[in-house]
């Protein structure tokens, strides 16, 4: 038997095989019904059993209660669905002949009935023996015609309808094999192709998690119906990746440029920043389809991460060569404060030789305060991060700020919404807390409460959010962008490496420091792991 036509096992026979077995079944039901039905009604009058009505009545019942014990075996699919279908084809074959020979011959035309048989054997066995089914019909149609002519003295002439009729089942069982190798073929390339676009989907459903820009299946009505992980961290929300919530429910400036994107594609390439976590994103929509009706794709870029980069490239030189210059400069210039200092022990200076030294100090001091934050940038990888308790931490901390920068206790106001640890280096979070708390009081109004310390948890898992907010009048749009470039002051006095210094540290310690543009006042998020580390 050739492998296309082979008959799985009964573990592996699917459910549309017992569905086309039950269906065929039903026919022969109603086929037997009929008969039965006819014979009963008609009587004498019937075209069926004239030969011998016992025995075609006898045949009729013992069809229909077959056939209705076949609705109860296949209900339970007990026995297998070969040996099911086997017998159901062998049955029709052997009650269809006998019923032929009852109603007088090839003549009667019951041997149609054996027509449709064999077609629905080799369909629903899919081809696998309707050959041998075709021939025992064929062999059972010659028998009783013999028997008819022996022991009836029917013509002999019949045999011509009984050899075109046996013809007849051939030629349908060759056809219905050939269908149904077919449907075999087309059944296979099927599943293989199913597999492969599951593999396929599985596929892209992993380099869809894996990348890091964020990506949003929108319909053309702003549904979201896939998303991966990285939109809830750019975005700031907890939807995870469940579909149906709106894209407005996300964003409502994304979804304004979707909906200006959808009417016009007037979207633009323009940046935007994301009040929740602070980031600046670069949305692009790609359109499904090329009228745009069945919505698009949404790709969103995480500018932060390419400035980083591109910040970190073009400052791994310049790093190195300032921390060369750093050392090579410290030594001259402790020559010059220690000069500087001898001169103005001189009490005979008069006041305009006074003001020069003192000039002259003053920037002496704040060249070193440069000189030292540079070298820091050589100690930033080297974080003992551990587990820190936020309320246990930020009480002392602003004590100890409040002392050293004679700033009144009143103008701290501490707020923690959890209770979990962060994982910092003891250390770096002091320095990087200082510089932050500094400026916030340098640019606040200097009143009772100005500068908030708040402490919660992110949308997103294991995320504690610090924050430092100022009542002051926050940074001007055109300036965030060179908040943490090097060397980048609004102040006189100023070195430029704080904010720089305070976000390297971050990133050494596994965190990120991002402004958040509110209003009025400024704000600084510091994006921790939260313990255990």
């Amino acid at each position: 038997m050739p492998e296309e036509l082979s008959q799985p096992r009964e573990s592996d026979v699917p459910a549309s095989y017992w569905r086309s077995l039950r269906y065929y079944n039903l026919y022969r039901l109603v086929a037997a019904g009929v008969l039965v039905s006819s014979f009963a009604l008609l009587g004498a009058n019937a075209a069926f059993g004239i030969q011998d009505p016992h025995l075609f009545l006898a045949v009729s019942g013992i069809y229909v209660l077959l056939a209705v014990v076949s609705i109860v075996t296949i209900g339970l699919r007990r026995p297998a669905f070969p040996y099911q279908s086997g017998f159901q084809i062998a049955t029709d074959v052997v009650c269809v002949v006998l019923l032929m020979y009852s109603s007088g011959g090839v003549s009667s035309g019951l041997g149609l009935l054996l027509v449709a048989s064999l077609a629905a054997a080799g369909l629903i066995s899919r081809g696998r023996q309707a050959v041998f089914f075709a021939a025992l019909a064929t062999i059972g149609v010659l028998l009783q015609q013999t028997a008819q002519v022996l022991l009836l003295d029917k013509s002999a002439g019949d045999f011509f309808q009984s050899g075109l009729l046996s013809l007849g089942y051939f030629a349908t069982a060759w056809l219905a094999r050939t269908l149904a190798t077919y449907a075999v073929a087309s059944e296979r390339l099927a599943q293989q192709r199913g597999v492969d676009l599951e593999n396929l989907a599985q596929v892209n459903q992993l380099v869809i998690q894996d990348m890091q820009d964020g990506v949003l299946v929108v319909d053309a009505r702003g549904r979201v119906k896939q998303s991966n992980a990285q939109v809830n961290r750019l975005l700031g929300t907890d939807f995870g990746q469940q579909t149906g919530a709106l894209l407005e429910d996300y964003s409502p400036a994304l979804a304004e440029r979707f909906r200006r994107w959808c009417e016009d594609g007037g979207a633009g390439p323009g940046a935007l920043r994301i009040a929740a976590t602070g980031r600046r994103i670069r949305p692009r929509f790609v359109p499904v389809d090329e009228g745009r009706a069945h919505g698009a794709l949404v790709f969103l870029e995480d500018l932060s991460l390419i400035q980083a980069q591109a910040q970190q490239l073009k400052l791994a030189a310049l790093g190195r060569l300032t921390a060369n210059i750093a050392h090579e400069i410290r030594n001259p210039l402790s020559a010059i404060s220690h000069a500087t200092e001898l001169l103005q022990e001189d009490e005979d200076a008069d006041k305009t030789r006074t003001r020069l030294l003192q000039i002259i100090r003053d920037n002496a001091h704040r060249l070193d305060r440069m000189v030292q934050d540079v070298l820091q940038l050589n100690r930033r990888d080297r974080a003992r991060v551990e587990q820190i308790r936020p309320s246990s931490f930020l009480q002392p901390f602003v004590d100890e700020f409040c002392q050293a920068e004679k700033v009144p206790r009143s103008a701290f106001s501490i707020e923690i919404d959890t209770e979990r640890d962060v994982c910092f280096d003891r250390a770096h979070l002091h320095q990087v807390l200082w510089n932050l708390c500094r400026n916030a009081w340098r640019h606040s109004r200097r009143g009772e409460g100005s500068i908030r310390m708040c402490v919660s948890e992110a949308h997103w898992r294991d995320i504690v959010q610090l924050d430092v907010i100022d009542d002051g009048p926050g940074v001007d749009p055109d300036l965030q962008p060179q908040l943490f470039e090097p060397f980048f002051t609004t102040e006189s006095k100023g070195t430029g490496l704080g904010l720089y210094i305070a976000k390297e540290v971050c990133e050494a310690n596994g965190a990120t420091l991002d402004y958040i543009e509110v209003a009025p006042g400024g704000q600084f998020r510091i994006c921790c792991k939260g313990g255990p580390c």
